[in-house]
């Protein structure tokens, strides 16, 4: 293969073309990334009104390219980027969007788990405490139930109380019952 085959090859499709098959895959997979997420996390009616879009979307881009991949190879390079691209972009999409509940288990002393809590219930969340043993002392579990849009807010105010406390975190499918607030006041 001659350099001038080569250049007819990747020059076959205009430019737009190309950049019109990228963008519209980033935008299809970023849909269906953040379909997926929303399904797993109970958010089915939403999920099906983006897989409705996603899927109109699917079936032009993809036809474009199946029909032209022959002719134009670089159709097939644009959508396989523009599908990576969607995945990664769809990942960082869905981490600002937050949807979700969170449990926040902090494991922490006895007298900082008193502290914690009051000003944690002072910002409108709901906190249970469990007592437990550590290793040398006694220690106390703090149970803070959260929407994960504000539940970096939460765990600021816990280091700021305690730099050396534990903090795991965990996603929420189902909660039934018990106190739960949107810590309305954690929002500002």
């Amino acid at each position: 293969m001659s350099w001038n085959e080569l250049w007819e090859i990747m020059t076959f499709t205009t430019v737009w073309e190309l950049l019109l098959i990228f963008f519209a895959k980033i935008i299809e997979v970023t849909i269906g990334t953040l379909r997926s997420i929303l399904i797993i996390k109970g958010y089915r009616l939403v999920a099906f009104f983006l897989a409705l879009v996603e899927i109109t979307i699917w079936i032009f881009v993809a036809s474009t390219v199946i029909t032209g991949l022959t002719e134009s190879p670089m159709k097939g390079i644009a959508y396989a980027i523009g599908f990576a691209s969607g995945v990664y972009l769809g990942s960082i999409v869905e981490s600002k969007l937050a949807f979700g509940k969170i449990l926040i288990q902090t494991i922490t002393s006895d007298a900082m788990s008193l502290v914690i809590s009051e000003k944690l219930r002072e910002l409108g969340c709901g906190v249970t405490s469990v007592a437990a043993r550590g290793k040398d002392e006694a220690r106390t579990i703090l149970m803070i139930y959260s929407n994960r849009r504000v539940s970096q807010k939460i765990i600021d105010q816990i280091l700021a109380i305690d730099s050396a406390a534990m903090i795991v975190i965990n996603d929420v499918s189902t909660m039934v019952g018990g106190y739960f607030s949107s810590a309305k006041s954690i929002h500002k």
